[in-house]
């Protein structure tokens, strides 16, 4: 089996290097569909022109034509196409109904999956081409089957339209020694808890500011770290901060910090938190359970899918500081020497490599061949 990955969102900035090292999910899919056992090629819009190959993988970056050209309309992409000749293509989002269109037409016969990448349903006058790029798709895949539901309500996913549930990309964190990884980091708290996202209205900091207001009348030793880059949200966290007495010397902001250095942190905290209203997936997330790291996060359908519906940490409704800080306590007083193994085995068996790649290869069959597809998790 031969998928062919294409990922049309064009950066004009970074060199194919820099878009390997800088876009995880890119690589991380795309080696996870490969230990699954498909032969895996990925074209992606690129200023530079390349070939890279990585862990069997051949990643072709390809310039479109000029902006705003769709890259299906460059003779590099259709001889490409040609020479390739995959049996199944997989594009990464829902964005790209023109080069959609244009695959199906380059190509009539081959199956086309659409990964989700929080993609929102557009508004009602812009449904158009997207409605008509899925009736030509076999299938698209989401984190959680319930995120299909306002596109179907929207009437732009029909009954012929397969949905899979797939998480949406993977992570090569490890769990390591947390004593070493407190040395090297500075972390300390009983709990430390460690927060890997913007300071943004939808990952929602103040509610969870509130939370730890509340969490640390039980649990006097809780200190909260937070990492993050954008960060439109600041100024009221430091005045949220500074409106009570105390919750300043919890609250740590490490502002942004080197994707290599989250790795360590994870290791050192205890839980992990987040108060997200929205998310395709969280790679944030993902990377905490990579390590072994107890979450504490909102019982959205990304969230419940990837922590097993609560079979690991702990859920609490959107912007509800009482029910988190409820699970931050609750999360805290069930951590045992055995934990991080418990959710290092879950992330082992739901969203690892192997795992994520062993449901992309069954899609991909089942897409191509019409072989049932294997049952994944609810």
């Amino acid at each position: 089996m031969h998928a062919l990955q294409l990922n049309f969102f064009l950066d004009w900035r970074r060199s194919p290097r820099d878009i390997l090292r800088d876009w995880q999910g890119l690589s991380d899919v795309a080696i996870a569909a490969a230990e699954g056992g498909a032969r895996i090629s990925v074209v992606q819009s690129c200023a530079t022109p390349a070939t890279v190959s990585e862990h069997g993988v051949d990643f072709h970056f390809i310039p479109p034509a000029s902006r705003g050209t769709p890259l299906t309309r460059t003779r590099a992409f259709t001889r490409l196409l040609a020479q390739l000749a995959p049996d199944v293509v997989h594009v990464h989002g829902l964005g790209f109904p023109r080069e959609v269109l244009d695959l199906r037409t380059l190509s009539p016969e081959i199956p086309i999956l659409l990964q989700d990448h929080a993609d929102r349903v557009p508004r009602f006058w812009r449904r158009g081409p997207l409605r008509r790029a899925l009736e030509k798709c076999s299938a698209v895949s989401f984190c959680a089957r319930a995120q299909a539901e306002p596109f179907r309500g929207a009437g732009l996913l029909g009954p012929q339209v397969e949905v899979f549930e797939i998480p949406e990309s993977t992570s090569s964190f490890q769990p390591g020694d947390q004593a070493a990884a407190r040395a090297a980091t500075g972390i300390r708290g009983d709990p430390a808890v460690l927060w890997v996202g913007h300071l943004n209205a939808n990952k929602d900091p103040l509610t969870i500011l509130d939370a730890v207001s509340i969490a640390r009348r039980r649990l006097p030793g809780l200190q909260l770290w937070c990492c993050f880059g954008s960060a439109p949200q600041r100024a009221a966290v430091e005045a949220r901060l500074a409106a009570e007495e105390g919750l300043g010397e919890c609250v740590h902001l490490l502002g942004n910090v080197p994707h290599e250095k989250i790795e360590l942190l994870m290791r050192a905290a205890d839980l992990f938190v987040l108060g997200s209203h929205r998310e395709g997936s969280s790679f944030s997330l993902i990377e905490a359970l990579a390590t072994g790291l107890t979450p504490v996060v909102t019982a959205i359908p990304s969230m419940r899918v990837l922590t097993g519906h609560g079979a690991v940490g702990a859920l609490f409704p959107c912007g509800h500081a009482h029910a988190c800080a409820d699970a931050l306590v609750r999360a805290a007083q069930s951590l045992q020497p055995e934990t991080r193994g418990r959710v290092r085995a879950h992330f082992d068996a739901q969203l690892s490599h192997r795992a994520i790649g062993r449901r992309f290869a069954e899609a991909y069959g089942r897409i191509h061949g019409g072989a049932p597809a294997a049952p994944t998790a609810a």
